[in-house]
């Protein structure tokens, strides 16, 4: 699969370690950087990702900040981007599974390398479910679909 990888300064070591595994995994490993510790804005790197993303360059990203959520909220200002934040694999199952998610996020500062792995390999070994999400995740990316009682129209 080819997947793409993107960090801020505090994900660094994480994202080496990652991007060497699934590397090891026979995976196609796009590394978006950055490639220092230098000081960096996660926004410029999530959004990098989602590009990557939605120009059909990879086929998932993995987003990597200090506690994921400003990387994760940066990926998601692209309308064609899912990115679910997880900290554990039932999580990153789920987001695939009922949200079609094409990204997931993760906290370096509050999840290990073992269990970041393990959030990857359920991400990307886990199918959409599709039947009645499909309505529901169409949505995320098209607004206007939205009924005022919530429901699909």
């Amino acid at each position: 699969m080819r997947i793409a990888i993107a960090s801020d300064h505090a994900a660094i070591a994480l994202k080496a370690e990652l991007a060497e595994w699934l590397r090891s995994q026979g995976h196609d490993v796009n590394d978006l950087g950055p490639a220092t510790e230098d000081r960096v804005d996660y926004p410029d790197f999530g959004y990098k990702l989602a590009d990557a993303v939605a120009s059909g360059a990879v086929e998932r990203g993995i987003a990597l900040c200090g506690s994921g959520i400003g990387i994760s909220i940066a990926v998601n200002r692209h309308p064609a981007l899912r990115c679910a934040l997880v900290s554990e694999p039932l999580s990153a199952a789920l987001a695939r599974e009922h949200n079609n998610a094409n990204a997931i996020a993760l906290g370096a500062r509050l999840t290990g390398a073992d269990m970041a792995k393990a959030c990857v390999e359920a991400f990307l070994n886990t199918e959409f479910g599709g039947g009645r999400h499909e309505g529901r995740v169409a949505k995320l990316s098209s607004p206007s679909l939205t009924s005022d009682k919530g429901q699909a129209r």
